[in-house]
């Protein structure tokens, strides 16, 4: 094609007429049908721009049978600039949720640029949040809570704030994590007294005191606890992925697997907090053909459905298991996309299904 020919097929495709955006229509209120509520889901529609697909997504959700999903309102979107906030879309992921009869826990965290340390300090990541800012954050909590006040019933402060990746790159701080959660719960309760305050959020690892990487979830714990934890939260929020291990593996200091949760609970009960809930915020197994901590696809379909009737038979203290994750926005080109149950497209995968006709859809 010729130099002019080809300027002119380039002009006729930029004025084509842009294709029709799906008309949204909320539509009546829906209600999950399920025979077992204990299913969770992580939603990951953090970066999902159309809403047409959130709604989609949440639909989906819905008609697998998850009463529960798990969403991340990261603070850094909303208040870019300090005190002017946007909520424009938690109010549409928070809207279509509800019209699909879903309960939302809210994890909050990210730190936006104005509230990181300035030049000459060095530079920080948006996992980093010092001291001097803990109010400012708590100050956010305040605002989200009272926002969404009577459809918001359960918020995650933080996020494994026992490995240094989501404490900033900086030797975790069981301390300095009870010092911000002691003002994001006051800042929750004083915007809404109902509202269940989930923390710790931790991740499953084994590493020791003063690895530069993290810190054993159990010994972190039992720091919250000597710091003050048992004052500053009203439910657990524990992680808990199978990796290469069946549902029913027994538990040990040593390993990584899915029954970990008991040992948090035997910690829990040391401390006198055998009272309170424990919620599993992630979960679940991975079936990438590439990576070695995966297994095949049947096998992690046998293994989710077990690790939710395990906890609905054995954990009476376990509210939900939210398996991470439903669907990302996009291709994340990494075994990670080997964790979902739905394409980017919307195709559902074995899982999905097998998951949906289990929950009795």
């Amino acid at each position: 094609m010729g130099w002019a020919l080809r300027c002119a097929a380039v002009w006729a495709l930029l004025k084509l007429p842009a294709a029709p955006r799906p008309l949204i229509v909320m539509g009546p209120p829906q209600t999950v049908k399920t025979t077992h509520p204990i299913v969770c889901v992580h939603t990951r529609l953090t970066d999902e721009v159309e809403e047409w697909k959130i709604q989609r997504t949440l639909a989906m959700a819905r008609e697998m049978g998850a009463s529960t999903i798990v969403e991340y309102f990261p603070w850094a979107y909303y208040e870019g600039a300090e005190n002017d906030y946007d909520f424009t879309h938690p109010d549409v992921v928070i809207g279509h949720a509800e019209n699909q009869g879903l309960t939302v826990i809210a994890r909050l965290g990210l730190v936006p640029g104005w509230a990181r340390p300035k030049p000459p300090a060095p530079e920080t990541t948006d996992t980093y949040l010092d001291s001097e800012h803990y109010d400012d954050f708590a100050e956010f909590v305040f605002e989200f809570a009272s926002r969404y006040r009577g459809r918001i019933k359960h918020i995650v402060i933080w996020n494994e704030p026992n490995l240094s990746l989501e404490w900033g790159y900086r030797q975790v701080d069981p301390a300095g994590y009870i010092e911000m959660l002691k003002l994001a719960y006051a800042a929750a309760k004083r915007a809404n007294p109902d509202v269940q305050v989930l923390a710790g959020a931790l991740a499953p690892t084994l590493e020791p005191e003063g690895s530069p990487w993290g810190m054993n979830d159990l010994l972190y714990l039992q720091k919250l606890y000597d710091a003050g934890f048992a004052n500053y939260y009203d439910v657990l929020a524990v992680h808990s992925y199978g990796l290469g291990f069946a549902p029913d593996e027994p538990p040990a200091p040593d390993a990584l697997n899915f029954r970990r949760v008991e040992l948090a609970r035997e910690i829990m009960g040391k401390n006198d907090e055998g009272a309170k809930p424990i919620m599993i915020t992630e979960s679940g197994w991975n079936d990438s053909p590439r990576w070695t901590r995966a297994v095949k696809p049947a096998v992690r379909i046998e293994h989710t459905i077990g690790s939710y009737d395990w906890a609905e038979k054995n954990w009476p203290y376990v509210k939900v298991v939210c398996t991470w994750a439903f669907r990302f926005p996009a291709p994340l080109y990494t075994y990670g996309d080997y964790y979902s149950f739905v394409t980017p497209d919307f195709t559902p995968r074995p899982i999905y299904d097998a998951v949906k006709e289990w929950a009795g859809n």
